[in-house]
């Protein structure tokens, strides 16, 4: 009777067990959160995978630099914005997440030997908003606060430009990245990354 009563027992707690895991139901989750990395058969254009596969190429490339590797000192480097010269106008495309989203890889993986600069106007724009004495009535990028003189102008300045050639069923793009010497104008470096995509 207690051996029955035993096995009984057993059996409604792995009942139990399987019920709890048919409920988490990770299918379910994949689908609501589809992996970054993965292209989506369902999508078209440009997709999330083409900014983490840009971005992985590009920031391997640029710590495997030359250039970089031989300089004494720590590159001082500030980061502008995307250049939008595409034609196609099928999708909405920002494409400062790509540059916005090599800057974070560069920050992560280049400590001590990339120092990143903030841009001129944010830098102005958030300092004088949050700084005591340092209001900018007349809009000038300057301030009474003692910040100022301490700002460091960058070494070097990193922009992208975005190119395509649209046809009937897909798209070719070109991403390009380029970092040059602020003080001689010197290209240190440049990239592409290149993507054919369905329209």
């Amino acid at each position: 009777m207690i051996r029955a009563y035993t096995a009984f027992l057993a059996m409604g707690l792995l009942a139990a067990l399987g019920v709890g895991c048919a409920s988490d139901n990770p299918h379910s989750y994949g689908q609501q959160r589809p992996d970054v990395g993965q292209l989506s058969s369902d999508d078209s254009g440009l997709q999330s995978k083409d900014v983490v596969a840009c971005t992985n190429q590009l920031v391997t490339d640029l710590l495997a630099s030359p250039t970089l590797n031989a300089s004494p000192t720590q590159w001082t480097l500030a980061v502008e914005n995307m250049q939008d010269m595409t034609i196609d106008r099928m999708f909405a495309t920002n494409y400062d997440i790509f540059i916005e989203s090599l800057r974070s890889a560069i920050s992560e993986k280049a400590q001590g030997r990339i120092a990143l600069i903030e841009n001129k106007a944010t830098f102005h724009d958030i300092r004088n908003k949050e700084m005591e004495g340092s209001s900018d009535p007349y809009g000038q990028g300057g301030g009474g606060g003692s910040a100022a003189p301490a700002a460091i102008n960058p070494d070097y300045i990193m922009y992208g430009k975005a190119m395509d050639m649209p046809n009937r069923s897909t798209n070719f793009y070109l991403l390009q990245f380029n970092i040059f010497n602020s003080h001689t104008r010197v290209q240190v470096w440049s990239r592409t990354y290149q993507i054919k995509v369905a329209r």
